[in-house]
């Protein structure tokens, strides 16, 4: 399995086929697994590589304070190893906030950015904001990542249907190191690039779950700072979109990457 050393932390990526490129991101707690519905998808037309960031998954975690601009920089310098020229960015909720950082930070790296559940930024604003985040904070201390990983999958995948998802999630969960997980969740909070989203040049999708934690118009007005961007809502969906709504993400994910690369050969 392909690894990438950077600043003494060992980063675990794969990749799939061949073709224009799709970088895929995951989000906080998560693993490139979870986009094993996409890979699939994807490989027919796209190389694919899929990525575990600094502290997650198969990747090294150094007991050191992370930063969102830390792991775009972890991102970059795996893009400059691999070459594989302008990359299509797909990122999930942290992924996500990742992706905008790059985009912001290095436009020429690419060649298309799509967002999934996620914002520009992550700033406490009030009281209840305060709140909120120690809560969770609080709870990541005092709780096991198992039981962390049962409590989230019945939030997100709440249907009786649902029961193999939640099995999934918990059991990945539990694979997580807290120390790590505390780190890139302390990254999260106090993050911003919202005022620099003009920065963004390329052509931009915003996913967004219905019920997704955040409101579909929170989305909605991000998506109107950036040039060429546009918003496609998934129903009956929460904020694991790609593992809940598979085919309907596929879909959007694909019938975008499409139109660009055809604009790009024009």
């Amino acid at each position: 399995m392909p690894y990438f050393e950077r600043n003494g932390c060992s980063l675990h990526y794969q990749e799939f086929g061949q073709g224009s490129p799709v970088l895929l991101v995951h989000g906080l707690g998560s693993s490139a697994q979870d986009w094993e519905y996409q890979i699939p998808a994807l490989v027919g037309q796209h190389r694919v590589i899929a990525v575990d960031v600094r502290g997650h998954g198969r990747s090294g975690k150094p007991r050191e304070r992370y930063s969102i601009p830390g792991f775009s920089a972890d991102i970059k310098a795996l893009l400059d190893h691999l070459q594989p020229g302008p990359v299509h960015l797909v990122g999930l909720s942290m992924g996500g906030m990742i992706g905008f950082q790059l985009a912001v930070d290095h436009p020429q790296l690419l060649k298309s950015l799509t967002i999934v559940n996620s914002a520009p930024e992550v700033k406490i604003k009030s009281l209840s904001d305060v709140r909120q985040f120690a809560k969770r904070w609080l709870l990541a201390r005092v709780f096991s990542m198992e039981a962390i990983g049962k409590a989230l999958g019945k939030n997100l995948f709440p249907k009786p249907e649902q029961a193999d998802l939640r099995h999934k999630i918990a059991k990945r969960w539990a694979q997580n190191e807290k120390h790590a997980y505390l780190a890139s969740f302390s990254a999260i909070v106090g993050w911003g690039v919202q005022e620099k989203l003009s920065r963004i040049q390329c052509p931009t999708l915003v996913v967004t779950a219905k019920y997704d934690y955040t409101p579909v118009a929170l989305k909605e007005v991000y998506v109107r700072l950036i040039h060429e961007a546009k918003l496609v809502v998934i129903e009956d969906s929460r904020h694991a979109t790609p593992l809940d709504r598979p085919e309907e993400f596929n879909r959007a994910l694909l019938e975008f990457l499409k139109d660009v690369d055809a604009s790009s050969q024009e």
